[in-house]
C-alpha cells in the first residue's frame, strides 16, 4: 500500500508574462533502475518534507484572459473554451497571439525558492489541447503554434536542475476539446468524432512517454478528470509512466479506483475533526 501524502502548494495563474532564453542543454534520464528495489517509503520521503511547492496553471487561454465576445466567462479562464463554447477554429487562434517574450525560466525557480519552494509543476497540457512543449504527436503546440517558438517545459526543467528544486508536470489526459477523440467538447459540430481510446494510443500516450523522456528527472505526474479511461488505457498510462521513471509521484486522478501516491483536492481539502 503507497503511503498517502498531503502538500502545500501555491497556484500561480499566468495572465501576464515575465525574460531571456536559455541554451538548451541534453538532459539524460536514467531508465534502468528496476522499480522493484524502489519502496515507496524511499520513494515519497522528499515529498513527506517538501510540504511547499509553485503549481504553474498556464496556456493559450492566458490570451483571451477570461473574456469572449466581450464579455466575462463564469467559471476559471483556463475553462474559457468550454464554457463560452468556443470552436476549435477560433479557439487556435489565441495561438498566433501567445508571445511570452519576458518569460525567463531562472527567474521563476529562483522565486519559488527564495520563497521556500522545493518543486515546481506546470501545466503540459489542460483540457484546451494546447501542448505548451516541443511535442511531437501534434503541431498545436508552443513551439509550431506560437510566434514565441520556444519550450518552456524544457527551460525550466533545465532550470530546475541547475537551482536544486523539483520538477514535474500536469497533464490532462481524458479531456481534450481540441482533438476528435478527446473528451468534453460537445458544442463544435465540425468535429468527425473518432474514439477515446484513438486519441490516447495517438496523442495523449505519445507525449506522455515524451514528457518523461525528454525532459531530465520528473520528481511528479498530476493527472486530471480520468473521465470514460478503461482500464485497458490507465493501466497503459500508469505502465509508462513508472517504467520510465521509477521515483516519480503521482495523484489519484489517473483512473477510478486509482489511488496514485496522494489525494488532489480541489477547492476544498481536509478538516481537522475536534476531538
Amino acid at each position: 500500500m503507497k503511503k498517502i501524502g498531503i502538500c502545500t502548494m501555491l497556484f500561480v495563474f499566468l495572465l501576464g508574462t515575465a525574460c531571456g532564453s536559455k541554451v538548451e542543454k541534453i538532459v539524460v534520464v536514467e531508465t534502468n533502475i528496476d522499480p522493484e528495489n524502489i519502496t515507496d517509503e524511499a520513494r515519497m520521503e522528499w515529498w513527506q518534507e517538501a510540504r511547499f511547492g509553485m503549481f504553474i496553471h498556464w496556456g493559450i487561454y492566458t490570451v483571451p484572459a477570461g473574456f469572449y465576445n466581450g464579455e466575462a466567462q463564469t467559471n476559471s479562464a483556463e475553462w474559457i473554451m468550454n464554457k463560452g463554447k468556443i470552436p476549435v477554429a477560433e479557439y487556435e487562434k489565441f495561438a498566433d497571439e501567445f508571445n511570452p517574450t519576458k518569460f525567463n525560466a531562472d527567474e521563476f525557480v529562483a522565486l519559488a525558492k527564495q520563497a521556500g519552494m522545493k518543486y515546481m509543476i506546470i501545466t503540459a497540457k489542460h483540457h484546451d489541447g494546447f501542448s505548451m512543449f516541443d511535442s511531437k504527436a501534434t503541431d498545436y503546440n508552443i513551439v509550431d503554434a506560437t510566434p514565441f517558438k520556444r519550450d518552456i517545459l524544457k527551460e525550466l526543467s533545465i532550470a530546475c536542475q541547475e537551482q536544486g528544486l523539483k520538477f514535474g508536470f500536469y497533464y490532462s489526459q481524458a479531456q481534450d476539446w481540441h482533438h476528435p477523440g478527446g473528451l468534453g467538447n460537445s458544442w463544435d459540430k465540425s468535429f468527425e468524432r473518432v474514439s477515446s481510446d484513438e486519441y490516447v494510443y495517438e496523442k495523449a500516450l505519445p507525449e506522455v512517454k515524451q514528457l518523461l523522456t525528454e525532459y531530465g528527472p520528473i520528481s511528479n505526474f498530476w493527472w486530471d478528470t480520468p473521465r470514460e479511461m478503461t482500464k485497458s488505457v490507465v493501466d497503459s498510462l500508469h505502465h509508462i509512466t513508472t517504467a520510465l521513471q521509477p521515483w516519480i509521484i503521482t495523484n489519484d486522478r489517473l483512473g477510478d479506483d486509482y489511488p496514485g501516491d496522494h489525494k488532489t483536492f480541489e477547492r476544498n481539502g481536509p478538516r481537522h475533526q475536534r476531538s
